[in-house]
């Protein structure tokens, strides 16, 4: 019965969930840097068709954004989630009650459509045909990949074979990751601001090149509509599509805390 309740949400957190208006959103935007490079490098229309690549490179470099922005999102969740159930537990719950009760609390801090609550109803639904805690947590820590999920989802296993003080290790588990997403979090704000400048410095050869073009026509025109131009024009896309990839693999680097 477990592993068939695990393969039910297999692949959940490794595919972003869009919305209707996050796609329209995505999809204008896609739109937009495919137009603005076809004229800014070609000045042609037919550049479109090819530079429908740099459009999905885009997509899928927003997706694996948003990814880890769903999983940051779980793990800050998941601390107040743990937090509660240490309250309900010091008041005499089980730890499958601590976890049910913790709920309510869930749906006020984070709405009814927050990813906790998915999961909390979904170790509620595990509860009932017979699926263990500690199989359900396990579960959890596998599909999002989430390392305190994993780590916490281990403690739990543990104490309930050992027969330890399960309140006592979910206070400390608690304690534990409330310190690590308190420091992930300061590691995300500081580069936050870095990420802003990122997004500045990408833009700026354009708003240049713009301003060149606007106060000197045809500046650029011998650039364009011929086979040397092009070439010149190709090696100039490359560098700065090399350059934006350098960025995110550093800056990415440091999203690596939330897995």
């Amino acid at each position: 019965m477990g592993k068939s309740f695990w393969r039910q949400a297999s692949g959940e957190y490794e595919v972003h969930n869009w919305s209707s208006k996050e796609k329209i959103l995505e999809i204008v935007k896609c739109a937009g840097v495919i137009l603005l490079f076809s004229w800014f490098f070609y000045r042609s229309v037919w550049a479109v068709l090819p530079m429908g690549g740099v459009g999905i490179l885009l997509w899928r470099r927003d997706e694996k954004r948003k990814l880890q922005e769903d999983k940051r999102r779980l793990i800050l969740q998941f601390g107040d989630c743990i937090r509660c159930a240490d309250t309900a537990m010091r008041a005499g719950y089980s730890v499958e009650n601590a976890f049910l009760a913790a709920i309510p609390d869930m749906r006020m801090m984070h709405g009814e459509d927050s990813v906790i609550c998915r999961e909390l109803e979904r170790i509620r639904r595990g509860l009932v045909v017979n699926v263990t805690i500690e199989e359900l947590f396990q579960s959890l820590g596998k599909r999002s990949g989430a390392v305190p999920v994993q780590e916490f989802a281990q403690v739990l296993a543990i104490a309930k074979r050992s027969g330890g003080s399960l309140p006592e290790m979910i206070r400390l588990s608690a304690e534990m990751i409330r310190r690590k997403v308190e420091a992930e979090e300061e590691i995300h704000t500081q580069v936050a601001a870095k990420k802003m400048e990122q997004g500045i410095m990408s833009v700026m050869p354009f708003g240049i090149g713009l301003y060149l073009e606007g106060s000197n026509p045809g500046y650029f025109q011998v650039l364009y509509h011929n086979f040397e131009g092009i070439c010149i024009m190709s090696l100039c896309l490359a560098a700065y599509l090399g350059a934006c990839f350098l960025s995110d693999k550093i800056l990415g680097e440091t999203d690596s805390v939330w897995e």
